[in-house]
């Protein structure tokens, strides 16, 4: 599965990328993270509970950030298991540009699951993605720059 998106966030690119190199930033905005703590420079552990169609699973896993460019950029690196529900697996470019006042990100991810959540469909998986995503981004914008609204998806 691949997915990519745009958002406009109303903060400087220096506030953006210290945002996304922030674990107390990350745990508040990445929908059902339990837990997530930085292990390393580059790397981080997490504990999300998710739900894709009927299938409910704590996933726990690993990421790291390759290809780090500051400010304009990384590509993270991933991969969570989730008991008898399957396994993801994949990563995202991510990049950042100065519009104006504000900062657009865009992205570029890709994706594998296997086990239960291989057995539901892609259509459900991608738009579930699709909705994390933006729930992720949301919960962003509220955090680097509060009270601004939602991110912009273009």
């Amino acid at each position: 599965m691949e997915m990519n998106g745009e958002y406009r966030i109303p903060a400087s690119r220096e506030t953006v990328w210290q945002a996304l190199n922030d674990p107390d930033v990350l745990r508040a905005c990445i929908p059902g993270c339990q837990e997530l703590e930085q292990t390393s420079d580059t790397g981080f552990a997490a504990t999300v509970k998710a739900r894709v169609g009927p299938v409910s699973a704590t996933f726990k896993g690993a990421v790291e950030l390759e290809d780090i460019d500051p400010p304009a950029g990384y590509r993270i690196q991933g991969e969570g298991k989730g008991g008898v529900a399957g396994f993801a697996k994949g990563g995202a470019t991510v990049r950042l540009a100065e519009d104006g006042a504000g900062t657009v990100l865009t992205y570029e991810a890709d994706a594998q699951v296997g086990g239960k959540l291989a057995q539901i469909g892609s259509r459900l998986i991608a738009g579930t993605a699709r909705k994390m995503a933006d729930q992720f981004f949301g919960n962003f914008v509220e955090q680097v720059a509060p009270g601004s609204g939602d991110a912009a998806a273009e």
